[in-house]
């Protein structure tokens, strides 16, 4: 089950779009029965048998589709993604989001090509090896700024054109191999407890519900959500579990069909808790953040989120390249869709949202 993309210009300076890829939902069902998917699938298919690239009829085919989310990848464009859900990538060390038809980079990471180069969040990138991205999808656009890793491994260089206000260069940043540890625990006076998810790659999950276990007593904590673009739906779901006593995390359909996804039980439900969220939370990070605020167990405070709240679902094609097209949408414990609306914190907050739940918490805990 695949919600969203989440855009790891590092990770996939590229993309990572998320969830497990191995399955296609939990009802098993085929995820070809969505009409656009069939039509993607029988257009590679018939360019196959005409000796012509099936990945690119499939991608003239999902550009017709309409579905804004939809990518059609090579099989080791592919095979990356599943690296990079296990933590581990080839790229530029980038986070990027479409935003008004531009993409924007939303998070650097330390020590990487792209920090050394001194980009910056809120630049914007204006091309990739001297190709145009205004306009284009963001999974497109990261996935040239990866490159075929077969063919542009560890090693090999990509230009990318930026934008800074009124500043416009190029650098040129070499891709390396990075491995990403998602999620981060500190303390901090109050006493509070920061636990800050990049992103939902695999055994994140477990280790937000460790770091809450090993949290000292009488500490409030903060979920710092912010930047999280998404990741494996399942390991969201046990996050949620952390501080939840089982009980709807969310419900989701697949061809019309609908179904739900629940929390283990067991969960803190008694400790002050604060969730962190920006524009840059997005899908299953937006899924934890909906389930924690419906079922009134957070505080949520920062910006609205982003807003992706669709289902993907991947087909394999004739050449091995695969599909990933929208095949439905979840919703928060109450009904709330979120795919285009993102969700609104219960505190509006900016720079200062951390002190912002620091104090808040102070009053919880009272």
């Amino acid at each position: 089950m695949v919600f969203a993309s989440v855009l790891v210009a590092g990770a996939a300076t590229g993309s990572l779009p998320e969830a497990n890829r191995r399955t296609a939902a939990e009802s098993g069902r085929s995820a070809t029965r969505a009409p656009h998917r069939a039509d993607v699938a029988r257009a590679a298919e018939e360019a196959m048998a005409d000796g012509t690239s099936p990945m690119e009829a499939a991608q003239r085919a999902v550009s017709r589709s309409g579905d804004r989310w939809g990518a059609v990848y090579s099989a080791g464009e592919y095979e990356e993604f599943e690296e990079i859900l296990d933590g581990e990538y080839t790229g530029v060390g980038l986070w990027a989001r479409e935003r008004d038809g531009r993409i924007e980079v939303t998070r650097v990471g330390s020590g990487t090509p792209a920090e050394e180069a001194g980009i910056r969040p809120g630049d914007r990138l204006r091309s990739v090896d001297g190709r145009k991205v205004d306009g284009r999808p963001v999974t497109e656009v990261v996935a040239i700024l990866r490159g075929d890793t077969t063919e542009e491994p560890a090693g090999s260089s990509v230009r990318v054109g930026l934008e800074r206000g009124a500043r416009v260069w190029t650098e040129t940043l070499r891709r390396v191999r990075l491995s990403r540890d998602s999620v981060t625990v500190r303390e901090l006076p109050g006493p509070v407890t920061l636990i800050k998810v990049a992103a939902f790659t695999k055994g994140s999950g477990a280790e937000v519900r460790r770091a809450v276990r090993r949290s000292p007593a009488g500490t409030g904590i903060v979920l710092d959500l912010r930047g999280n673009s998404g990741g494996l739906v399942a390991e969201a779901v046990t996050a949620a579990s952390a501080f939840l006593d089982g009980g709807l995390v969310a419900t989701y359909d697949v061809d019309g069909e609908q179904r739900a996804l629940h929390a283990r039980a067991g969960g803190d439900t008694t400790r002050p808790l604060v969730a962190l969220v920006d524009g840059g939370t997005m899908s299953a990070a937006e899924l934890l953040t909906g389930a924690l605020q419906d079922r009134s167990r957070a505080v949520v405070v920062g910006s609205r989120t982003f807003g992706k709240g669709s289902v993907q679902m991947p087909t394999r094609l004739p050449d091995g390249s695969v599909a990933e097209l929208t095949v439905g949408h979840y919703r928060t414990p109450s009904g709330r869709g979120v795919d285009g609306r993102g969700i609104t914190p219960d505190l509006e907050a900016g720079e200062r949202a951390l002190e912002r739940a620091e104090t808040i918490l102070t009053g919880l805990g009272r």
